[in-house]
């Protein structure tokens, strides 16, 4: 039995203090200081982790205000404030451990938009992504792109003064903020903009903090001019920090000098003060569209080469090298993108350009790529430059599909084999673009003189590459590795006139910053930041330090995750990949609500509960264990040798619970709540670029977690529903006569907490092949049959869902099997044991599948193909049975509907489009993540028979299994199908509308009152 978690790194008594005066202050955000939320912010997508004391989300920028004017207090002068958006930075700009203000989850709103003078007013937290799709109705876009754009805030970007693709045009973010508000750390509320004449003198006249701060920018920027001209390289890139080059504003014909605080508060990475609003200049979004893709024989050619395309005035120029495309090769991402770059028969790709050209006017646009292809075809005709083969394409799917590709690159990095993971800590270094190919080279041989293996991509039009050592963080020796590697990174950068960070900020990295600006201009920053900040409580130890403090800054050297980490066994981390290996890249963090990844997290905005969160809580439920002497894997094999339960167990289980329900405290506790809200969707496990599989460790968890405390009722009623569903189908009228009962309907829900349990199918499937050949089974028979006789039998593989609760879609599936003139044949209904491992009964779950792979195995070795309906189950039998048995699983395998029918449907003859309605294909979360070809699938299936399918892009139903039927996940369920189902099937014709999932099938026909139709039953009916 698992022990009590309950030694926790308590909150500092003066964070306490604060907090409790912050609740009685009139603060209307949300205040958070359970362990688990102050866990899910110590990291970020860097390799730093840093437990804060507390997480605020205030409401608007009069909270933050009132935030701040109480730490002003003399008695919480102590207390220290870091900001925090989207989290995905990759160098801790945003770690802590003091408070962290998050903004992300409510100061998200578009305030206003001017569409005609272009411009647009946003609170910080809105993520850019999500201000663009609100954009594009007007032509507009907000145009510094990073790829990261699906849960980046614009506040941070504003602080870290970010850009990528495109920016050789479109600049960087401080390129296009017209305005911000900010609050001061003692509460003033500063609007700043670019100010000239009168009103730059009267700001500086101002006798309080806001006219310090004027009067001393001011004397930095002008006083410094000559050296700060001298000091900035001439990079399209620019050296986040307090940017003195252009918060400056000369003095133009008749406009005296001017002063812009917007400027300085980009890339300042919130050491000054707290960005909450912004103005913004929007961009018009171009009508066309063009990427030549071209492929080389080299990474060398494709960086040499990059040069050519810019001076064929392309948009961007984006370069991704071999391991990056081998990487997206083994991804779900590489689906949509490999018919767009294929590979070039006889020769090995190892690198590719990504040159896109934009505009609206087509001549012109035409020209451009005409141009550059026809200098292509002249280099690869005479053996120039490396260039192998390239590929043009200009509709808008494809163009996204490959910057999707290329945006995933960079979580695809941290899915390498092995222990050493690609890590950010030196990857966003830039250098004049003439330049790349030798620093690259120079930066290839530092990293080969250390044995790293190591990937690239990034802006070679404007000198930026994204390079990631692999290194194994939990290794002591690697952590002295990374230092060395990052000093001499910084020597060869220099050596180049580049820059460190010229994309992705300072955070840790800012113990370098006094060798880029000199000892002068360093000390100018210094005065700025005391002028802002004098006691060094926003952000400290980032960028730089006042003047009049001794304070240290933060370095490299910094508390790794790997420190924590390491405290895990090796065989552990192992076994538990899946949670450890998550590198923060927060690509689950997406706000798209046609993804399917994650609905709990898009549901919540609540970063516990989504693949990031939970993973990070169990690794530090993994290390709390072993530094409690437990072996987890022991703990696990005795659970699964368990026999029945003893009395003293029982006894004990029932003290832990009612210890529990007193409030007793306990880690696990907190890690189960988050596991509670997972949906166990699986869509993590290959949307996620590190494939974070939150199903399999969180059944792992609450196996364990019920070891020490009783499993509530409902956890029995969903795992054994394989053992009474077919014993209530012997008399579906009864059973569904009590269900339809209101008095049944609320005991069940008050004392099972299960809500809308499904009615039996009526007539049953036995009741619907009354008299069918398809119910005559026998294993003898069959082993009898000779080759050429099993070759026409298809074996329908039953599941308690579709059986026993849609019989229509099993009956209309032996129908179709039939009609393509093959001899369908009703497996004996054999349990498969996912609703078993949904709920941790893992022991069950081993012998549940053990039992049926046994005659899956014997069947398999007949040669006979067998099909089962519903994607859940089927997909089970792939993956958690593979988990659970290993090498035992054998070999069977089990088809979805549609790869069985790709080859069945040729004996019929293909039919001409037809005139009538097209169908519209919702496909299960599970099944359209792991098997990314099936919307491809079903749709050649019923092009085939004259009919058009066009897949529908929804993110999870609510429904998820039994997750909606959940009493406690009942309005989270609805809220779920919400978000993406109920508008898409408003859209359209609901007769029309095709759905593979029961459990989809189920949620519609809860919240529409109409059950749809499986594709294999539209299918039936073309026949």
């Amino acid at each position: 039995m698992i022990p009590r978690l309950s030694l926790q790194d308590g909150i500092k008594p003066q964070y306490q203090a604060f907090v409790a005066a912050l609740e009685r202050a009139g603060f209307v955000g949300d205040i958070e200081t359970a362990y688990a939320s102050r866990l899910v912010v110590a990291t970020d997508n860097s390799v730093y982790q840093w437990l804060p004391q507390a997480v605020v989300f205030p409401k608007d920028t009069q909270d933050l205000a009132r935030l701040m004017t109480l730490a002003s207090q003399p008695e919480h002068a102590q207390i220290q404030f870091s900001p925090r958006g989207g989290g995905t930075g990759t160098n801790g700009q945003s770690l802590n451990d003091g408070i962290i203000v998050d903004l992300s989850r409510h100061m998200t709103a578009l305030l206003s938009l001017e569409a005609e003078a272009r411009t647009v007013r946003v609170q910080a937290g809105l993520v850019k992504d999500k201000l663009n799709q609100a954009l594009k109705p007007h032509g507009l876009f907000f145009s510094p792109e990073l790829s990261t754009s699906n849960r980046a805030t614009i506040g941070g970007m504003i602080n870290t003064d970010a850009s990528g693709q495109g920016s050789l045009v479109y600049g960087k973010t401080s390129d296009h903020v017209l305005a911000v508000t900010a609050v001061l750390m003692d509460g003033t509320v500063l609007e700043c903009g670019p100010l000239r004449g009168d009103a730059l003198e009267a700001k500086l006249a101002q006798d309080d903090r806001e006219g310090a701060i004027y009067r001393q920018v001011l004397a930095s920027v002008e006083g410094k001019r000559a050296e700060i001209d001298a000091t900035f390289p001439p990079l399209t890139r620019f050296l986040t920090g307090y940017d003195l080059k252009h918060a400056y504003l000369p003095a133009e014909g008749e406009l005296p000098r001017g002063l812009d605080l917007s400027r300085l508060l980009c890339g300042s990475e919130g050491t000054l003060a707290y960005i909450t609003e912004a103005t913004l200049d929007l961009t018009p979004i171009p009508s066309l569209r063009t990427l030549v893709n071209v492929k080389y024989q080299s990474f060398e050619a494709a960086l040499r080469h990059a040069n050519v395309m810019v001076a064929a005035e392309a948009l961007s120029v984006e370069t991704v090298d071999s391991k990056v495309l081998n990487l997206a090769r083994g991804d779900i991402i590489w689906h949509s993108v490999k018919d767009l770059i294929a590979d070039v028969p006889g020769q090995a790709m190892q690198g590719i350009n990504i040159v896109e050209f934009a505009g609206d006017d087509a001549a012109e646009q035409q020209r451009k790529v005409a141009a550059l292809c026809a200098r292509l075809d002249a280099q690869m005709a005479a053996g120039e430059a490396g260039v192998i083969g390239y590929q043009c394409c200009d509709d808008l799917a494809s163009v996204e599909a490959i910057y999707g590709m290329r945006k995933k690159a960079v979580g695809l990095l941290g899915n390498t084999a092995g222990r050493a993971k690609p890590v950010a800590f030196t990857e966003d270094t830039a250098v004049p673009p003439e330049h790349l190919a030798d620093y690259i080279m120079e930066f290839r041989a530092l990293l080969d003189s250390h044995g790293l293996h190591y990937g690239m991509f990034g802006h070679v039009d404007c000198g930026v590459l994204h390079v990631r050592p692999a290194l194994d963080l939990c290794d002591p020796e690697q952590e002295v590795t990374l230092r060395k590697i990052s000093d001499q990174v910084v020597a060869l950068t220099a050596k180049y006139g580049g820059l460190m960070w010229g994309e992705h900020g300072r955070g840790f990295r800012s113990e370098y910053g006094p060798a880029y600006f000199g000892d002068s201009l360093f000390a100018e920053l210094r005065k700025i930041k005391g002028a802002f900040d004098p006691d060094n409580r926003l952000n400290p130890g980032k960028i730089c330090t006042p003047l009049a403090s001794d304070a240290e800054l933060v370095s490299v050297d910094a508390v790794k995750r790997g420190h924590f980490d390491r405290q895990i066994p090796v065989v552990v981390r192992d076994s538990f990949r899946e949670a450890m290996e998550c590198n923060g890249n927060g690509l689950c963090f997406t706000f798209e609500q046609h993804s399917p990844m994650c609905p709990s997290f898009k549901l919540t905005g609540d970063r516990i509960h989504s693949p990031k969160g939970r993973a990070g809580l169990m690794r530090e439920w993994l290390r709390q264990l072993e530094n409690q002497g437990v072996n987890v894997l022991s703990e696990e094999a005795d659970a699964q040798l368990a026999g029945g339960l003893r009395w003293k167990e029982l006894v004990d289980k029932v003290k832990n619970t009612l210890a529990r329900r007193r409030g007793q405290y306990d880690f696990s506790h907190e890690v189960m709540e988050a596991m509670q809200g997972c949906l166990a969707c699986k869509a993590c496990s290959s949307q996620c670029p590190i494939k974070v599989d939150v199903p399999a460790f969180r059944a792992r968890f609450m196996q364990l977690y019920h070891q020490r405390y009783l499993r509530p009722v409902k956890d029995y009623f969903v795992a054994t529903v394989e053992s009474y569903a077919p014993l209530m189908a012997k008399a579906p009228g009864v059973v569904n006569f009590f269900l339809q009962q209101q008095w049944v309907q609320d005991v069940t829900a008050k004392t099972v907490g299960m809500v809308d349990v499904p009615l039996l199918s009526q007539p049953t499937l036995k009741q619907s092949l009354a008299g069918h050949d398809a119910r005559l089974f026998d294993l003898a028979k069959l082993e009898a049959m000779s080759p050429a006789q099993r070759s026409k039998v298809v074996l329908v593989v039953q599941d308690p869902f579709t059986s026993y609760y849609d019989a229509p879609v099993v009956r209309d599936l032996v129908l179709l099997i039939e009609k393509l003139g093959y001899q369908p044949l009703l497996m004996p209904f054999k349990p498969n044991g996912k609703p078993q491992h949904i709920k941790g009964f893992l022991r069950a779950f081993a012998k549940t599948a053990a039992n049926a792979a046994q005659l899956l195995n014997r069947l398999h070795h007949l040669g006979i193909p067998m099909v089962g309906p519903d994607p859940a189950m089927v997909l089970c039998y792939r993956d958690e049975y593979a988990r659970a048995l290993g090498d035992a699983r054998g070999d069977f395998q089990v088809l979805l509907p549609q790869e069985w029918l790709k080859g069945a449907i040729h004996a019929i003859p293909q039919r001409q489009l037809g005139r009538f309605e097209p169908y519209h294909l919702f496909g299960h979360c599970t099944e359209k993540t792991a098997v990314p070809s099936s919307h491809g699938d079903w749709a050649k299936l019923f092009e085939h028979l004259g009919a058009e399918l066009k897949p529908v892009a929804v993110g999870c139903c609510g429904m998820a299994g039994t997750y909606g039927h959940d009493a406690g996940h009942l309005e989270d369920s609805k809220a779920i199908y919400a978000m993406s189902w109920q508008q898409a099937l408003a859209a359209r014709p609901k007769e029309r509308c095709l759905v593979t999932g029961y459990s989809c099938r189920s949620q519609v026909k809860r919240m529409e009152g109409e059950k749809l139709k499986h594709p294999l039953q539209a299918l039936l009916g073309l026949l």
